[in-house]
């Protein structure tokens, strides 16, 4: 891509932060989806790694119950490594037309999930098995796609007696462990590029602009109307890239 060129996935990364910011959620989501109409999910994934880093740092550190999150959730977060090491190289090297369908599906997935706003209800007793089979699928799906979104934000809200500050932690806490495991196999996999690498520390500044524009209007505007408008947009994002999977 020419210079010129990287104005749209300037807007893309200013917007997927503000998401961030209003939701706690979204920022690989959006800047993978959009940017994957224009270029290759693995080069887009790249591009969003820094950003993607930074801004989970910082929602990990801003929340108030790391520890207490770290010993519920364990069986979650090693799931997710086996699942990031068991699928290490998927992205890096496999087919590109099929890569960006399968995102395209985990979009859709994920929307009809939102959209349907049945909230899935995790009982206590049973995290200590359903937490590393969520993550195992997280995992795998997070080097495949780029995208941890599926089946993360679903078990993690279907938590009970978590708060919204600690479900915001919890995410952030669960994205950065995915993100990691991608970012070694980007690295591993010789993908990152000094190039890349510069655009993705640039792309920091536009998403946490986005991102902090997004939480100081979170409390103005209404989530459940935003989040809803949001997955439509997904929704059509997610056929869109799907379609890849006929053509």
């Amino acid at each position: 891509m020419s210079l010129s060129e990287w104005w749209f996935p300037a807007l893309v990364v200013i917007l997927a932060g503000f998401v961030k910011g209003v939701l706690g959620m979204g920022l690989p989501t959006i800047g993978i989806g959009l940017m994957g109409l224009v270029m290759s999910p693995v080069q887009a994934a790249t591009i969003m790694m820094v950003p993607t880093s930074v801004t989970n740092v910082w929602q990990l550190l801003m929340g108030p119950s790391l520890w207490r999150i770290i010993r519920r959730l364990w069986p979650l977060e090693l799931g997710i490594v086996v699942g990031d090491w068991l699928g290490s190289g998927t992205m890096a090297h496999g087919d590109t037309a099929l890569i960006r369908g399968c995102l395209g599906l985990v979009l859709i997935t994920y929307s009809a999930i939102g959209l349907a706003n049945r909230r899935i209800r995790v009982n206590p007793a049973h995290e200590w098995w359903m937490g590393p089979i969520a993550g195992l699928i997280a995992g795998l799906l997070t080097v495949a796609t780029g995208v941890t979104s599926v089946p993360l934000v679903p078990y993690l809200t279907g938590l009970e007696g978590v708060e919204r500050d600690d479900l915001v932690q919890s995410l952030g806490l669960s994205f950065g462990i995915a993100a990691t495991g991608l970012i070694i196999d980007l690295l591993s996999s010789g993908v990152m590029t000094q190039r890349l690498l510069i655009i993705s520390a640039l792309a920091v500044l536009p998403a946490m602009a986005g991102m902090q524009f997004g939480t100081a209007v979170r409390s103005t505007i209404s989530a459940g109307t935003f989040r809803r408008c949001l997955l439509i947009g997904m929704l059509a994002l997610g056929v869109e890239l799907a379609r890849h999977f006929f053509v």
